[in-house]
C-alpha cells in the first residue's frame, strides 16, 4: 500500500506542465520531459524514489 507522505502530487508543483502532444500529454521541467503518466510516477519507477525536484507552486493572490 502506498503511503500518503510519499505520493507526489504533480498538479501542485511548479515543474509540472501540460503539453500539446497527444501521446505525451504530462511534463516535468525539472528533470525535462514529457510522459503519458505523472511524472512524479515515472521518476519513481524509474528510481524507485520519491520525485526529488518537487517544488510546490506558489500561490497569487485571489479575487472574491
Amino acid at each position: 500500500m502506498k503511503s500518503k507522505a510519499t505520493q507526489v502530487n504533480c498538479f501542485q508543483c511548479a515543474y509540472f506542465y501540460t503539453t500539446w502532444e497527444p501521446a505525451h500529454p504530462r511534463g516535468c521541467r525539472g528533470y525535462g520531459f514529457k510522459t503519458k503518466s505523472m511524472p512524479s510516477a515515472v521518476v519513481r519507477q524509474s528510481s524507485g524514489h520519491p520525485c526529488l525536484k518537487f517544488v510546490e507552486k506558489r500561490k497569487g493572490p485571489t479575487s472574491c
